[in-house]
């Protein structure tokens, strides 16, 4: 269990849900370092959790400050980073989704601006304090790949992210960071409890379960043992792709 021994490691988003299973995973094979969130109690709580070796950093990915404050703090405490998942993004708080008739400006910008521009800027801001031969992990999603009602720029985002990573990957050659993404596909989170009424939740949760050939959600640590592989040296010669890990929704097609 010590994949990640000696490396350091920031989640951004890690203070819950995908974030936190990924920041759990890393931590049972030994890495080190900080999970950010905006929500301070449950920073305080999912710090806890993990124990000593990570710390918690309040910020918003959508602001530059405090993106620098994030690695700033970070590098002062562990030292260079090794390990960077970007993974703060999903569903603007108080601006639902919808199909192109309701999307306001406004509305497709604060989309934007937390499922790309942040994702493009947090690495920016992170390159003075990576490490030669870091790994980078974006995360996508399989919303990506199929159209679904209303998600129409939430998917076009996540679209992108899979394309920033080919791009950053050649930017970042000659340090040999490695760039890739993983999207996830339906994993049981909070997030539902956002998107859906209480009374309908396990109702729209099964109708995702209908869709996935392995015929169940996917869970947080599914994704966080995903993102050990992309984080160790035992995906060294992986660089500017993608792993799908949605139990086969994307590439296998269940025919009724």
């Amino acid at each position: 269990m010590d994949k990640l021994k000696n490396k350091v490691a920031v989640i951004t988003g890690g203070n819950s849900g995908i974030g936190f299973g990924i920041a759990e995973a890393f931590r049972n094979e030994g890495a080190t370092g900080a999970i950010t969130g905006r929500n301070q109690s449950t920073l305080d709580r999912s710090v806890e959790a993990l124990g000593e070796g990570f710390i918690s950093i309040r910020g918003d990915v959508t602001n530059q400050d405090d993106l620098e404050n994030i690695f700033q703090k970070t590098a002062d405490a562990f030292g260079k980073i090794d390990v960077l998942v970007v993974n703060a993004g999903g569903v603007v708080d108080g601006i639902p989704l919808g199909a192109i008739s309701d999307v306001t400006e406004e509305g497709y910008d604060r989309y934007m601006d937390l499922n790309l521009k942040s994702a493009y800027f947090t690495v920016q801001k992170s390159l003075p304090y990576l490490n030669d031969g870091a790994s980078v992990i974006l995360i996508g999603s399989s919303a990506a790949h199929r159209a679904a009602p209303g998600m129409a720029i939430y998917s076009a985002a996540k679209a992108a992210v899979i394309s920033l990573a080919k791009g950053l990957s050649l930017d970042l050659l000659a340090r040999n960071i490695r760039v890739n993404t993983l999207s996830p596909g339906s994993i049981d989170t909070p997030v539902f409890g956002k998107l859906v009424p209480e009374e309908h939740l396990e109702q729209v949760k099964q109708t995702w379960i209908d869709l996935i050939p392995v015929g169940k959600q996917g869970l947080p640590s599914d994704i966080g043992k995903a993102a050990v592989f992309l984080a160790s040296d035992d995906s060294a010669f992986i660089v500017g792709t993608e792993i799908l890990s949605d139990g086969g929704m994307t590439n296998i097609s269940l025919m009724k």
